[in-house]
């Protein structure tokens, strides 16, 4: 039984209550990120967060009154954080700039992609927070090996399927950070639950479902941004008992038109953006182009109305990927799918 996406801050809420209390945090904590050792003497009171996944772990957390600010976000808030999400102002919803960061202030830095905190970041990286003295730290999920080749978002290829475990160490290390971990275990708790329903209600028997997860485009003409075999696009495949058609192993691949035609995936995902940057980031733009064209108009994903919305956020490896694959499920089932 898939447990309702709306119902998941009360869930916590509830586990919270009923859960033995987790041990306080001692300061000074070392936590060690990516390869970097990070010390924090205190719990953090003024937090940003740069990146959609790392601001909604703090306010799973119920850290809203310690956040002075966020930015980059693909979509809009899940819907049961939106109250909380509405008291922490959002620098923007696109990268922002480091003194945009620096003039809330902050006391700890929290970002999801290395294309916001990394080596190669046009915004700002470890080192300027450093000579600050503000503590920063990067998803676990996204971490580039030193000497990894990078794509224009941050990512390093990946050589195994991603999987929560490194999404729940960010939970556990930002609720050690800032006391909470109580509420850390029960976040944990949860999205376990979720996918563990997920599982037991995937199809045992019959050719596998593949599929194909499409990001966005700058152009009907351009190459796509689709998930990469092992990205989380391809856990959420493998969640539903599925694969991934998509064999390049890059998170977020650029892949020619010609090559997805040749994959011949079952079932097209196609995502809502809300940034609104290109017009194919809007998920009906994506249909409207695939029953078009003369060339993808002719997949059998396509001919079959096999095509399912979900966010974009769910695409990026993140709390909102479990979320992301149980609208996947609900709407194969109604599609007679599943």
């Amino acid at each position: 039984m898939k447990l309702p996406v709306l119902a998941g801050l009360g869930a916590l809420l509830g586990l919270v209550a009923t859960s033995a209390f987790a041990a306080p945090t001692t300061y000074p904590l070392t936590i060690d990120n990516c390869g970097v050792s990070v010390t924090f003497t205190k719990a953090p009171e003024h937090a940003v967060a740069l990146g959609q996944n790392s601001a909604e772990i703090l306010l799973m957390l119920g850290l809203e009154d310690r956040m002075v600010g966020t930015a980059f976000w693909p979509n809009k808030v899940l819907p049961q954080l939106a109250e909380a999400n509405a008291k922490v102002p959002v620098l923007t919803v696109e990268f922002p700039t480091f003194e945009s960061i620096l003039a809330t202030n902050p006391d700890f830095v929290a970002a999801a992609l290395p294309s916001l905190l990394g080596p190669d970041s046009k915004v700002a990286k470890r080192e300027d927070f450093d000579a600050l003295n503000v503590p920063s730290y990067i998803s676990p999920s996204t971490c580039v090996a030193a000497g990894t080749a990078t794509d224009k978002f941050g990512y390093g290829d990946r050589s195994a399927l991603w999987n929560m475990d490194t999404l729940y160490k960010e939970i556990d290390d930002l609720a050690r950070i800032f006391d909470v971990a109580d509420k850390g275990e029960a976040v944990i708790a949860d999205l376990k639950a979720r996918e563990a329903a997920l599982r037991a209600d995937a199809p045992k028997d019959g050719k596998p479902l593949s599929y194909v997860f499409w990001f966005s485009s700058p152009e009907p003409s351009a190459d796509a941004y689709v998930g990469g075999k092992y990205s989380a696009s391809g856990f959420i495949a493998d969640v539903l008992g599925g694969t991934n058609a998509i064999t390049n192993a890059a998170e977020s691949p650029a892949v020619s038109w010609e090559s997805i035609i040749a994959s011949n995936p079952d079932v097209i995902v196609v995502t809502q953006v809300d940034r609104n940057r290109w017009e194919l980031d809007k998920a009906q733009s994506k249909i409207d182009f695939l029953k078009s064209d003369p060339a993808t108009s002719q997949m059998p994903a396509v001919q079959n109305n096999a095509l399912i919305i979900m966010p974009a956020q769910a695409m990026n490896p993140s709390v909102q990927t479990i979320f992301g694959a149980e609208q996947v499920a609900e709407q194969l089932k109604a599609l007679g799918l599943k």
